[in-house]
């Protein structure tokens, strides 16, 4: 795996060193005052760089609102390290808030078994990681087995199950939303369960899209992370959320924070028109995700074909 990243401007360099720090030092805070063996012996064995920034496809144009994130993979020792509540929330909070780093770092945590499952398995996303990734930091006996190809007919079969499963639950969430916005015309708070019930529309067309092109989906709510790993391998998807006007950034915000505010915030609100511009923006996203899962389903039958 490589360990360079020079072929990065020196400011991404810069931000990834302060991102890598600050996660390093959080998690020996939070595992410091610990007394389980488990947990006092705790390492990171490995953060890795993948994604465009790894690939070197990136997009950095910010005036348009459009900026590649950083996506790492951070590997511990111990399955109970891998909570992000627990052990990793102090740290994401830190990077977020930092002036010096101007990009989204978005970071999934695992061990190395879960890691290594996944590639004797040949998921693709793992496969992909193994072979594009940075190793940013690397501890001893931290090395990945080989990754174990899944035959073409294998491929169509998991890709077909997954967006089986999955596409449909995006047109219930659709319709759960549009059932809540009519029933608000007598009682505001429906407003609440539209936006949830959009929020899982999302969610569940990034899952649909990154089953279907990696056969992995993130232990993740956080749909901006999801936007960012699925739009890493599918540009297509970017024309679902316009990012240019501040009022479009702004309900896709909205959306993002729906997961726990529209359901346990009392100060959360949305309004009528927000709502229906979402749900404009959410159809569009299903149809962008049905093209490029049947797209990604047609590569796969040709390739079992042959």
């Amino acid at each position: 795996m490589r360990k360079d990243i020079d072929h990065l401007p020196a400011l991404q360099q810069a931000e990834l060193e302060r991102a890598k720090n600050i996660l390093m030092a959080e998690f020996e805070v939070a595992i410091s005052r610990a007394t389980q063996p488990w947990k006092k012996n705790g390492r990171i064995q490995k953060i890795v760089l993948f994604g465009s920034y790894a690939r070197t496809d990136w997009v950095d144009r910010p005036l348009n609102g459009y900026q590649s994130d950083f996506d790492l993979l951070i590997i511990v020792s111990h399955p109970k390290l891998t909570d992000t509540a627990e052990y990793w929330h102090v740290a994401d909070d830190k990077i977020e808030r930092d002036p010096e780093i101007r990009r989204q770092v978005n970071f999934i945590v695992h061990t190395m078994d879960e890691v290594n499952r996944g590639l004797n398995r040949g998921e693709y996303f793992w496969a992909d990681i193994a072979r594009d990734g940075i190793a940013l930091y690397e501890g001893p006996g931290s090395r990945f087995v080989a990754a174990t190809p899944l035959t073409p007919a294998d491929a169509r079969e998991r890709a077909t199950e997954h967006f089986e499963k999955k596409f449909p639950a995006i047109n219930r969430w659709l319709k759960l939303a549009q059932v809540s916005l009519e029933q608000s015309i007598d009682d505001e708070e429906w407003l609440r369960n539209a936006t949830f019930n959009l929020h899982q529309a999302v969610e569940t067309a990034y899952s649909c899209y990154l089953l279907v092109r990696t056969l992995y989906f993130p232990r993740s709510h956080n749909i901006k992370f999801l936007r960012s790993l699925a739009e890493g391998s599918a540009p297509q998807l970017i024309d679902a959320w316009p990012r240019e006007a501040k009022i479009d950034r702004r309900r896709f915000e909205l959306l993002k924070r729906a997961y726990v505010e529209a359901r346990y915030s009392t100060s959360y609100k949305v309004q009528v028109e927000d709502l229906d511009a979402i749900i404009e923006r959410v159809r569009a996203l299903r149809d962008l995700v049905e093209f490029v899962c049947q797209e990604r389903l047609a590569q796969l039958r040709e390739k079992a074909c042959h």
